[in-house]
């Protein structure tokens, strides 16, 4: 079963994610790894604190950044659409972890021409139909026929995730779902809470996730199979700046490119900023990953 911590961890995010107006700053300067002075400028990072792929970069970026001499800004929203939007109007300089080649193909179709590819850092990332490992169905073709141990409902995240998306508009109607379930939708948070409470009473209970995240370590959980691919392929994980950033930022851009994390470089990330050291620690997180991979940032990419 998940440790308690990992639970208390993402609650903690939601509920900053849900107290941050979407599309507005949080107001406040980043701290503990804005270098010393940030004599270059200002560079702003906008991320969904509940999604803690782009929370986990968006400190370690905070830190580099500030290493190259940039004072730099955290701002939170709670919903992808308008950090896109953000980006593409030049309020958000980036975003540290976004899935734009398949799970917000919609936004960049919307935004990409002011939005800028600075490249990916993780390439094998894809979107899940999850239950627990006592389940004893192994496939999305399967849920159709036991409805009624799921009371007709997959628990997702936020409304307006490419994941959401993919889920109801994709997966639901095309194994002939739509008919029998409810993708219920809320928050990332909330969707935790409903598996952390049905694990604890060995209940049946199909959950929207992805990879990498770290619920998939802390839960004992399957992924389901996907015979006819309707989550997806597997996608890069991507940083995007907005319109016209590399030339601006060039040493920032440089930087950037170079970063490629591999499953485990990621995995203890993540782990080290959410569930180790947590809200309000995550500049030490990023220390100590930082001893930990002395040579993450030794080789750039051609």
């Amino acid at each position: 079963m998940k440790n308690t911590r990992h639970l208390t961890a993402t609650l903690a995010l939601g509920t900053v994610a849900a107290l941050a107006l979407a599309g507005c700053a949080s107001g406040n300067q980043a701290e503990g790894g804005a270098g010393d002075g940030g004599d270059k400028g200002t560079i702003t990072l906008g991320f969904l604190p509940s999604w803690t792929d782009g929370l986990s970069t968006a400190y370690l970026l905070e830190d580099q950044l500030g290493k190259l001499g940039y004072s730099v800004k955290m701002q939170t929203l709670t919903e992808a659409g308008p950090l896109y939007a953000g980006l593409a109007q030049g309020d958000v300089d980036i975003y540290p972890s976004a899935w734009p080649e398949l799970t917000h193909k919609s936004y960049m179709d919307t935004y990409g021409d002011a939005i800028e590819d600075l490249g990916s850092y993780y390439d094998d990332a894809k979107l899940t139909i999850a239950v627990p490992s006592y389940v004893d169905i192994d496939s999305i073709d399967q849920l159709q026929a036991n409805a009624a141990r799921f009371d007709g409902k997959i628990y997702g995240i936020e409304p307006g995730a490419g994941l959401t998306k993919q889920t109801q508009e994709t997966m639901l109607p095309g194994y002939g779902l739509d008919g029998d379930y409810e993708l219920v939708t809320s928050s990332t948070a909330a969707m935790l809470t409903e598996l952390d409470n049905a694990i604890a009473a060995q209940k049946d209970i199909a959950v929207t996730l992805w990879r990498p995240f770290w619920a998939n370590d802390a839960y004992d959980v399957k992924d389901l199979a996907d015979p006819q691919g309707l989550m997806g392929d597997p996608e890069k994980l991507h940083f995007l700046g907005t319109a016209g950033f590399a030339e601006k930022y060039p040493d920032a851009a440089e930087l950037i490119a170079g970063i490629q994390l591999d499953d485990a470089q990621y995995g203890s990330l993540e782990d080290l900023v959410v569930n180790e050291y947590g809200e309000g620690r995550e500049a030490e997180a990023v220390d100590a990953w930082l001893e930990q991979n002395p040579a993450a940032f030794s080789t750039q990419r051609d």
